[in-house]
């Protein structure tokens, strides 16, 4: 600790000096009240021991001074034996603790041991709720832009019937925070939340993932075991990415949603659940049934009501307050100090296109954050990150949104596939998409060779 002495005696200042200076700490000396506020004024000082009887002034108004001109450092007052009236009155005007004269060394290196844990403390407790503010902020929709406002409007007002909603939008979005939202919303927020990316999970393995089986369905079934629709029975099942559902799971979903029941796999009965559904894609699903590759009548079942995520390219007036939103958190997760984002370094953020959406905002936030040295987030902090992407770009000469999506989304692919040597799975990671996305759109753009 950085600790200040005030004491108008020069052998009590050099002593207690030596006491502390031996236990490591960095001590500083002032011989009254008026040189330790100056001092204190210009040097960031962790605790003050203070003398309570000094020329001047005395140390009942030195502690009045501190406190109130918003000192932060603890302040232990030292007091004559037999003084323990104007001891109390210290800490009544802010002092932390205090010891009484003559004292042993290990009295005073005990009192300032005890200042010490309750910084360190006080420290924890403010970290904590740093961290619980920052899991709240994690969950909050950042933004106040007339598209997002009339999405999330729309979630408030269907979270209060049973319906089934569809939430689309580009890959980085929002649409988890949205499911989640519709679920606080409803009757049924005291109950459990279940989600699941129906694109993530290998087709063996996704109808036990959804429905439960019994022991012996399987080779490795040893044991029943339930499956999410019965887990969110009462609550919300957000089915993520729901045009990768493979045909055969698409029929077995369409019955649990027409009738309200489940069959584990290998049981023979089936049995009653009361799962709110809420699905997620970042495909065309009505361009999906016209090929073929997602039935119509599950489309009509999951699509009662949609709710459109507008990409973030198209609420540029919220990326001032998504990234500081970023800033903060990340602040917090990785214990920086960084204060703020330049004028120049805002407008880059600004003007680009964002084809990750909120998702690549967060993940360049957080990379400048590292990068950076200084208070600032500067425009040469974000100039390796966005700009290889950002040239990658098609001229702005045709205006139709999708045709310059689908140029970029062909673009990143081509390079992602580069930079893996073909690996498709990295590929895919690389490209925050599930597996069989990818698959589904290097078919589509013809990728393949």
């Amino acid at each position: 600790m950085k600790i200040l002495v005030v004491d108008d005696e020069p052998g009590l200042r050099q002593t207690v000096s030596r006491i502390l200076g031996a236990e490591g700490h960095t001590v500083g000396t002032a011989g009254e009240g008026e040189e330790a506020l100056n001092k204190l004024s210009t040097e960031d000082v962790d605790l003050v021991l203070c003398d309570l009887r000094m020329p001047k002034m005395d140390g009942l108004e030195f502690i009045e001074r501190y406190t109130q001109g918003g000192g932060h450092a603890l302040v232990i007052a030292m007091s004559a034996y037999g003084d323990s009236d104007t001891a109390i009155a210290a800490m009544q005007k802010g002092a932390y603790d205090y010891v009484q004269k003559p004292f042993r060394a290990e009295e005073v290196v005990l009192a300032v041991r005890k200042a010490a844990e309750r910084e360190k403390l006080r420290a924890k407790v403010e970290e904590l709720e740093d961290q619980l503010s920052t899991i709240r902020g994690a969950d909050e929709i950042i933004g106040h832009s007339a598209s997002i406002k009339a999405a999330l409007d729309m979630a408030r007002k269907v979270a209060r019937h049973p319906s089934t909603v569809l939430i689309t939008g580009e890959s980085g979005t929002g649409k988890e925070l949205v499911a989640r939202l519709v679920h606080t919303s409803s009757p049924r927020a005291d109950k459990a939340f279940v989600a699941v990316n129906c694109g993530a999970i290998p087709e063996p393995l996704l109808e036990s993932e959804l429905f439960g089986h019994v022991k012996g369905a399987f080779t490795s079934a040893d044991r029943d075991k339930i499956g999410l629709f019965e887990e969110a029975n009462g609550g919300t099942l957000f089915l993520d990415e729901i045009g990768e559902l493979p045909a055969a799971l698409q029929v077995k979903l369409l019955r649990a949603l027409q009738e309200g029941e489940v069959r584990r796999v290998g049981a023979t009965t089936s049995q009653r659940i009361d799962a709110r559904v809420v699905a997620a894609t970042n495909r065309d699903l009505a361009v999906d049934v016209a090929s073929g590759r997602f039935r119509g009548d599950l489309y009509y079942r999951v699509n009662v009501v949609t709710i459109r995520l507008p990409p973030l390219r198209e609420r540029a007036q919220d990326v001032p307050e998504l990234a500081l939103h970023f800033l903060r958190l990340y602040n917090a997760r990785l214990g920086l100090k960084v204060e703020s984002i330049s004028p120049p370094a805002m407008r880059t953020l600004m003007d680009y296109a964002w084809p990750g959406n909120v998702r690549e905002l967060e993940n360049v936030i957080e990379r400048a954050l590292v990068l950076t040295t200084g208070p600032t987030i500067e425009r040469e902090h974000l100039s390796d990150i966005i700009a290889p992407v950002s040239a990658a770009q098609p001229a702005v000469d045709d205006f139709s949104v999708k045709r310059q999506t689908e140029a970029l989304e062909r673009t990143l692919i081509r390079r992602a596939l580069e930079r893996t040597n073909g690996n498709r799975t990295r590929a895919a990671q690389l490209l925050d998409l599930s597996h069989r996305a990818l698959l589904y759109k290097i078919r589509d753009y013809d990728l393949g060779s």
